[in-house]
């Protein structure tokens, strides 16, 4: 595991970026805008347990790699710094996010919620994609057991991005009767989560194979 400003680093990395808009957040939001705060709650768990299968097929494609040659690793690396990059200068020019004002909610059925939150997360391959290219940042070369590192680290990126999404389907509610000011503080976020994802994407540009 990281030393603890590594490992601070690593929750505030995921953080902002469960804070940026993306599917997993409107999917919250429109839930929450439409049934309710109940119903954005279960939402983002549906979206918290989708984690953990990404999670774990992250994990299987980091111990292949770490057992295959060195040029595979390297090859991925590269392709997950580009994405990283793609990442980062997608949110700078990103518009503001779209909160559409609610109506009074709706009943909902909480199982096909849930579901929804699930599959939403699930099939999004981008998320798989993100951890392998993010987590082996936080790992040290000499770590005897990187693949169970890695494991926990994912654990830990899901449990901590919780509150947040959680965090979201009260503001939903909030946001639509204060929806400029919304978008403002999002535009604002996207930029951050930018910059600080072109930084993680160069960061691993430059990191050393750590299966040597």
């Amino acid at each position: 595991m990281p030393d603890l400003p590594q490992l601070l680093l690593f929750i505030a990395a995921g953080w902002l970026l469960n804070l940026t808009p993306g599917p997993d957040v409107l999917c919250i939001v429109s839930t929450s805008l439409r049934g309710g705060v109940r119903a954005g709650v279960v939402a983002a768990l549906g979206i918290f347990v989708g984690c953990f299968v990404h999670v774990a097929i992250a994990t299987i494609g980091l111990g292949a790699l770490l057992a295959a040659s060195a040029t595979a690793f390297t090859v991925v690396k590269v392709i997950g710094a580009i994405y990283l990059l793609w990442i980062g200068v997608r949110l700078l020019r990103a518009p503001p996010a779209d909160w559409s004002p609610a109506t009074a909610p709706a009943s909902m059925d909480m199982r096909r919620v849930f579901r929804r939150g699930f599959l939403t997360n699930v099939l999004n391959p981008k998320v798989a994609l993100f951890f392998l290219a993010f987590l082996p940042q936080f790992i040290a070369p000499g770590t005897e057991h990187k693949t169970l590192a890695f494991l926990a680290l994912g654990v830990l990126f899901s449990v901590a991005a919780l509150p947040v999404t959680i965090g979201y389907a009260w503001l939903a509610a909030w946001a639509a009767r204060r929806v400029h000011t919304v978008q403002r503080t999002m535009r604002q976020l996207d930029r951050a989560a930018g910059l600080l994802f072109i930084g993680f994407g160069l960061k691993l540009a430059l990191t050393d194979n750590p299966a040597q």
